[in-house]
Parts: structure tokens; sequence; C-alpha cells
């Protein structure tokens, strides 16, 4: 599929390179949904089979992320390719072998990250609303939400897909098993729990009235503009550092997207630690946003069943748990540098709260 090109961040490993990016997801997600139409309309694969075989489907998934860890940690070896092995299987397997690997112009770490598991989270989700029309002859608001939810988290991954070489994932972190295996299954069959009890339940069970829709989804598009606003200036602020200033404006491309004139901490190391736009509000200001994102999938279903709730806790675990590494590492990293960063920007994730 066509795509645009991105330059990566300098791979300290890699002593400083720089890797080219082909970011095509956009144009691969709306090929895939004109196909997956198709296939519905000419009764090839209905979009109801997804839920209608969501057990037989999870299976397949871990089956393929467990195959995809295996054949990349031994095919890295293999070929002598491994990178900041420990020399603990189980550790070394769990992170994974290789940096940066790739099928020609293919980045299989990004290819993971952003073609399979969010794409497949809003099928699953179209696929509950399709069931959910079949069995009653409409669709609920809250399903409408999940649709709307899920379709928004994949059109801002695939619209701002340059921005993820800039990430710590991209020019850190190893493809392993942590992340093959979730990308493969963990996101797309896990953090869709309210639309599968959604499909399975009759909706009198988690009917709302309108105030509580409004502010539900009123939460759902405030965090997600505050999570992609926050996310588009630290990955552009990147950008301008290695002197790019020309950027894709993919749709949509919200107000504040950019921030001109940054400010930032100019660190010893040679970093630029942001401290305008969002970032001068808040340290993680995008997990927080991303969090309320979560929690809201959960809401949608009320307090009905906590199953719909292991994404948000499950998140708030994760998220609290990296924060915590990340400034642990940047405390080191920085040194006296860090303490005035945070004097700047002196709240982790919630504005004038903590």
């Amino acid at each position: 599929m066509p795509g645009y090109e991105q330059q990566g961040l300098p791979v300290p490993s890699l002593n400083y390179k720089t890797l080219t990016y082909h970011c095509n997801a956009l144009s691969s997600f709306y090929a895939t949904l004109f196909t997956v139409a198709v296939l519905h309309v000419t009764h090839i694969f209905r979009i109801t089979d997804i839920m209608n075989n969501f057990g037989s489907m999870m299976t397949v998934a871990m089956i393929w992320g467990w195959a995809v860890s295996f054949l990349t940690y031994y095919i890295t070896i293999w070929k002598g390719q491994q990178m900041r092995m420990s020399g603990n299987f189980f550790y070394d397997f769990w992170m994974g072998a290789p940096l940066n690997p790739r099928i020609g112009i293919v980045d299989l770490k990004m290819w993971a990250e952003v073609r399979i598991p969010w794409v497949l989270l809003f099928l699953i989700a179209v696929s509950g609303a399709c069931k959910q029309y079949e069995d009653y002859g409409y669709v609920t608001p809250n399903m409408a939400f999940m649709v709307l939810a899920t379709g928004l988290y994949i059109n801002a991954c695939a619209k701002g897909e340059e921005c993820i070489p800039q990430t710590w994932d991209m020019y850190h972190e190893k493809w392993g098993f942590m992340i093959i295996f979730w990308n493969f299954a963990g996101v797309p069959f896990t953090y869709c729990y309210s639309v599968v009890y959604m499909a399975s339940h009759d909706p009198s069970t988690y009917r709302f009235s309108t105030p509580v829709y409004v502010a539900l989804y009123a939460l759902l598009l405030t965090a997600y503009y505050i999570f992609d606003t926050s996310m588009s200036q630290k990955s552009r602020f990147r950008m301008q550092m290695q002197g790019i200033t020309k950027f894709r404006k993919a749709f949509p491309q919200l107000p504040w997207s950019i921030v001109k004139n940054p400010t930032f901490v100019q660190t010893e190391h040679g970093n630029r630690l942001l401290t305008s736009g969002w970032w001068a509000y808040a340290r993680k200001i995008n997990y927080t946003a991303d969090w309320f994102q979560s929690l809201s999938w959960g809401l949608c279903v009320g307090f009905v069943s906590p199953i719909p709730y292991f994404y948000p806790v499950f998140f708030l675990v994760v998220l609290v748990h990296r924060c915590g590494r990340d400034f642990e590492r940047c405390a080191m990293k920085y040194g006296e540098d860090w303490k005035k960063y945070c004097d700047i920007v002196k709240y982790k994730f919630i504005p004038y709260v903590y």
C-alpha cells in the first residue's frame, strides 16, 4: 500500500543510525475496511462471525502469538543478530532478541503495533454492533460508543504513524514475546470485554439516561483530544529537534497538535525535555488521557459486571509501573537536569493534583 516515508530517531545500538519507516497504516486500514465490507455483503465472511466465533479466533491469535515469538527469537539467534542479551533464556525470550526486525521495507515491530491489535479490536466492536442489530433490530448507544472509541483509537494510530518511530518502543525496546503476544492476542481479545458483554446480554441490563450518555461521550472525546494532541506535540517536537519541519497532515488534524516555538530543558546528555503545550502541565499527560479513555470503555456498560473493567485496571497497573521505571531511568540519566525539569513540570499525571 502507498505510504509516507519517515526517518526514525538515531538508534544508539546501531551507532546512531536512523532507519526509514514506510508509514502506510492508514491506507492499509481503509483497504481492510473495504475488504471486510465486501466479504460481509457478499456473505463470503459475515462480520458477525467474529463475535459468533470469538473463542476460536482468540485461540488462533494466541497460537500465532507464541509461534511468531519463538520463530523471531530463534531466527535472530541463528543469524547472529541478537542484541543486549542477558543470558537468561526466559528473560531474553520475554524481552526479545532482535531490535529492528525487518522484511524488506516492512518494520515488523511497527507492523505488529499498528496493523494488527487495534484493527482487530475495531473489527470486534463492529462485529458486536452488527450482531446486536441482527438480534434486536437496532444498535444501542453503548455499543455505538465502543465502535466510536475503538475507531478513534485505530485511526489515531494510523494517521499519526509517522510519530511512532520517535517513541521508546521503536528505537530501544526489542521485539519479544511481551510485545508480540500482546499485539497478536492481548490487546484485541481483552480490551473488548465490554463489547463481548453487550453482544451477549439484553440491552435493558445496561441502558442509561440521556444525561449519562452525554457525560460518557464527553469523557471519551475530551480524553481522546488530549491523548491525540499531546502525543502529536511530543513526537513532532522530537522531529523538529531532528530538523524535520514538514509534517504529514492525515485526517483529522486537531487544533494544538504542534507546539510553535516550544520551550524545553536542554540536558547535558544532549536530549531536550519538552515543557510546552500539554507537557507544561504534567510529565505523563498522555498516559493520563489514555487511561481515562480506557476507563470510559468500562463505564459504557455501567456496573453490571466487573469483567469490562479489566482493561482500565490492568492498564493502570501497567502505566504506574512503567512511569516508575521511566522516572527512575530519567533521574539516573539526566541527574540535575531532571531535577530542573521536575521543578518546571511539577505534576506527574494530573495537573495541580498529582
